[in-house]
């Protein structure tokens, strides 16, 4: 069997980011973490810090500003994965000189894990944020790194354990009323975010990948809203009262918001108003669906995942 890819996680203490160290080792790979000198020392860090010396990762010394620092901990790897947070997108860049100048890289998976920005309808202030990923994109393919995006749709914590409610931070999801963006058909796709990590892990060493959109669409995860509702509805055993908001109003609120609020809404309309997740096929040019590329794969679906708020 050939050998396991050494892999190199940077912003691996973020949200998503920890699900793909986690994932890293469960499968088997050998796992690095890039940690910056500020994290460290970092009270809130250091119990995501020691679960990952404990359980067997290699914390290596580094940031995106120290370009030496960066060069030296992609040399000891074979794939790099970047799930830095949205206000280090661009920071990207200073990945890809880096690798450029190591030169030993396999595949690079830049910071996605959401829509697939090259097939967006999203508006402001969210289509500058997709845009900033695509540009991304564009800098890895002309330095001609091999690479995979990682298309994973809506994480299950944000989405489902408050069914996308306007203002809700926090689960349960709601049990008297319940408001819909738009007419409630468009079909999203919801992820645990430790099956994203598992995903996201099987995909670094198979050749189906490479240079391609990794989507993780799962067929018993695809849902719209309305089939969301009528599910959650039936594990309540009650009927809730459905408030549909119209696009007219939904677009009027992200153009009345602040950040993060219409950041969050301008998704939420990509989403379940326009159904970015879903409106295209995913051709092999292009693509392919992980649940399919990996059946083996024992993921939480979201008939299951709903059952936890019962």
């Amino acid at each position: 069997m050939a050998q396991k890819s050494k892999i190199l996680i940077i912003g691996g203490t973020g949200y998503i980011g920890k699900f793909i160290v986690q994932a890293s080792v469960r499968e088997g790979h050998p796992t690095f973490a890039l940690v910056r000198e500020s994290s460290v020392s970092d009270p809130a860090k250091a119990p995501i810090l020691d679960s990952f010396k404990s359980s067997g990762v290699t914390l290596l010394p580094g940031d995106l500003n120290d370009h030496e620092s960066l060069v030296k901990a992609i040399k000891q790897v074979d794939v790099v994965i970047s799930t830095v947070g949205a206000m280090q997108l661009l920071d990207q860049t200073k990945i890809i000189a880096a690798i450029k100048e190591a030169g030993n890289i396999k595949r690079f998976l830049p910071s996605e894990f959401g829509n697939d920005v090259d097939r967006s309808n999203a508006v402001e202030p969210a289509k500058s944020a997709f845009a900033m990923k695509a540009q991304i994109r564009r800098a890895i393919e002309a330095e001609g790194i091999p690479r995979t995006y990682v298309s994973c749709n809506c994480f299950a914590a944000f989405f489902l354990s408050t069914l996308a409610q306007p203002g809700q931070m926090a689960p349960p999801p709601p049990k008297e009323t319940v408001v819909i963006m738009g007419d409630g058909n468009a079909k999203a796709v919801f992820n645990k975010e430790d099956d994203i990590g598992t995903f996201t892990i099987k995909a670094v060493d198979d050749p189906r990948t490479l240079n391609k959109i990794l989507y993780i669409r799962p067929p018993l995860n695809t849902y719209s809203f309305n089939d969301l509702v009528s599910l959650w509805e039936n594990k309540l055993g009650k009927t809730l009262q459905r408030i549909h908001l119209p696009e007219e109003k939904i677009l009027r609120d992200i153009q009345e918001s602040s950040i993060p609020i219409n950041v969050m809404l301008a998704i939420n309309h990509a989403v379940f108003v326009k159904g970015d997740q879903t409106n295209f096929e995913i051709e092999e040019s292009f693509g392919a669906e992980a649940s399919e590329l990996y059946p083996d794969v024992k993921y939480t679906t979201v008939d299951e995942y709903l059952n936890q708020f019962i």
